[in-house]
């Protein structure tokens, strides 16, 4: 049949205004789909790249990529500026209101979408990478080693023997409290061995009084009797008040601590390796769900809105 007006100039060019005018209107479902999909994927793909690999080995071409992904936004507020121009010079067919909205969820979506995977990757996945491109030791004696000599050490499984001095921990209060206790190695009687410098420190936060005298350090798996390994400190904003802790341990006990090394002391340092990773995946995962559901919900908003306003 033939067509006129704007529904002939939309044939023309193979396009469609969003719901098309005359006695029933239309829904344009290339239009709800890019709506729905273009800033899902703009979230997902920089969500990515923020939480991964690339922003820990290449976080130059991480932020590049990143950078990129508001392209997607400036090329759907042109298109949403030239439709705008177009209406207002007479061709009706043309409705800016969708690609205005494209243009604002994707710019959420992009701001949304670098916030999250910083946190993720600064939570989760950089303490992955960074243990893993430290070494790993095992049958580590603090009796015959000191930490000068493990200063590249990421895990660390000591002897058989080896137990934490609870009679020598220490808590230092800054707003928090950073907890230490020495490793040290223990005889058939159950005494603990001195050491000419104790260079292997657990520690935790918030779990100690502060009080020397109290000697109450319940970090990580100190009462576990198979625990005898360390996951070392990540958290460089965290090792100066570990240090002051050990510090007061030095004056408090008469003991020296020449190179101390930092470590969360546990059974299985691998686990709680790959619990990192794990817990990296899960929120990215749970993150463009939880945007995709977002998304989703607001594109159906912005369709029943649009038909009342009218906005073809």
């Amino acid at each position: 049949p033939p067509c006129y007006g704007a529904a002939a100039a939309a044939a023309k060019v193979g396009t469609a205004p969003v719901f098309a005018r005359g006695q029933r209107r239309r829904l344009n479902i290339v239009a709800i789909a890019m709506s729905l999909f273009v800033p899902w994927l703009l979230f997902a793909g920089v969500f990515s790249i923020m939480s991964f690999s690339m922003h820990y080995k290449s976080p130059a071409s991480a932020f590049a990529l990143v950078a990129l992904g508001l392209l997607v936004v400036a090329a759907s507020g042109a298109f949403a500026g030239d439709a705008l121009r177009q209406k207002a010079a007479g061709n009706p067919s043309r409705e800016p209101s969708w690609w205005f909205f494209i243009c604002f969820t994707s710019l959420l979506a992009w701001v949304s979408a670098v916030a999250l995977g910083d946190m993720n990757f600064s939570s989760n996945l950089q303490p992955f990478y960074d243990v893993l491109n430290l070494n790993y030791y095992a049958g580590v004696d603090p009796l015959k080693l000191q930490g000068q000599q493990l200063m590249d050490a990421g895990r660390i499984i000591f002897t058989e023997n080896a137990r934490l001095d609870l009679s020598r921990s220490m808590g230092f209060k800054n707003s928090e409290i950073y907890c230490v206790a020495p490793v040290t190695v223990v005889s058939k009687n159950v005494s603990h061995a001195d050491l000419m410098t104790y260079d292997f420190w657990a520690v935790g936060m918030n779990c100690c009084s502060g009080n020397a005298k109290a000697a109450d350090f319940s970090c990580g798996d100190y009462n576990n009797p198979r625990a005898h390994a360390g996951l070392r400190l990540m958290r460089d904003d965290q090792r100066a008040f570990f240090r002051l802790a050990v510090q007061q341990a030095e004056a408090a006990y008469n003991i020296k601590a020449v190179h101390p090394l930092f470590l969360h002391w546990m059974q299985d340092p691998m686990a709680e390796v790959n619990s990192y990773q794990d817990n990296g995946y899960r929120y990215y995962l749970i993150g463009i769900w939880s945007h995709f559901g977002i998304q989703l919900f607001l594109v159906v908003c912005a369709t029943l809105a649009f038909s009342k306003m009218g906005s073809y």
